[in-house]
């Protein structure tokens, strides 16, 4: 019989991962290991990522395999400083990523949570339910139009929105307006979407002072990481009616996320799903199963 060959886990995997990867491959947890001067592939998820520390134990690495589409949480250039590739699947996200921004966004603009609460509670035996916002015909302002961004401005416009971006260069294929700055952006829009990844650049760029821009009428939504807003800045904002409501599948600190925001009746709060549904784990499961087949096959 042919020895499987093993694969390191830096932490737990996804069911459609952790099963399709076990029907090629032998996986170890790193804790449990007793030797791990032999691995040659390490598999990990956006969340858990991959610290120097972790490198320094696993002197034979050579491939991570990465369930998800964040690097930030990856030390890169240790990785990159010993010759380490990392494959991860941006592409996988990119459809059901930019679905719940949608979601969030009618959600958001038509107090979809707020609607069953009224219900649940039995409200409406006795009050009318406040007026909600339109989604056509509002300006939605994106940041970040890669991948998933330009998806959402698809969608957006689709939906008879009308669409602006602000990226740190104009995209010379972008039909949509543009603005050089996210603040002159949050000027002009209704709703301000956040795409873009966590970089050291991105890391609290929309602060007070953009959720002022934004607006008592504006409306947030972040399905792109925590660290791109300044929560406190944000809890701030919402508590006195500085922005009127906030849509985040994402926060600093996650899965312990502030408890100042459990508090607010206009912030919806989503566990990190935007990318979680049945086909992407599937299809994630797929390119990073053929990786690993593919580095031991060669």
């Amino acid at each position: 019989m042919t020895k499987l060959h093993a694969l390191v886990t830096l932490g737990a995997l996804p069911g459609a991962l952790s099963t399709a990867l076990q029907n090629r491959f032998q996986l170890q947890s790193l804790d449990e290991a007793t030797d791990t001067q032999e691995f040659e592939v390490a598999v990990t998820t956006s969340m858990i990522g991959l610290s120097e520390g972790v490198l320094q134990r696993l002197p034979q690495l050579r491939l991570v395999l990465c369930n998800g589409a964040g690097l930030d949480r990856i030390d890169l250039a240790a990785a990159a400083q010993r010759g380490v590739e990392i494959y991860h699947t941006p592409d996988a996200v990119t459809q059901d990523t930019a679905d719940f921004a949608i979601a969030l966004l009618y959600a958001a603009k038509r107090r979809l949570a707020q609607g069953d609460r009224f219900v649940r509670s039995g409200a409406w035996l006795t009050q009318r339910s406040e007026p909600t916002q339109r989604v056509t015909g509002s300006r939605v302002g994106i940041v970040g139009l890669g991948r998933i961004g330009s998806l959402v401005a698809q969608r957006c416009e689709a939906l008879g929105a009308s669409v602006a971006y602000h990226t740190p260069r104009r995209k010379t294929d972008a039909i949509y307006r543009y603005f050089s700055s996210v603040l002159d952006l949050a000027n002009w829009s209704d709703t301000l979407i956040l795409c873009c990844p966590a970089t050291p650049q991105t890391q609290g760029l929309i602060d007070g002072t953009v959720l002022a821009a934004l607006g008592a009428q504006g409306t947030l939504i972040n399905v792109s990481r925590g660290s791109v807003v300044n929560e406190d800045e944000l809890i701030a904002a919402i508590q006195h009616g500085i922005v009127g409501f906030a849509a985040l599948d994402v926060f600093a600190s996650e899965p312990e996320i502030d408890s100042r925001l459990l508090c607010l009746g206009n912030v919806l709060l989503s566990p990190h799903v935007a990318a979680v549904t049945h086909e992407t784990r599937a299809e994630m499961a797929e390119q990073l199963t053929r990786r690993a087949c593919d580095y031991f096959e060669a």
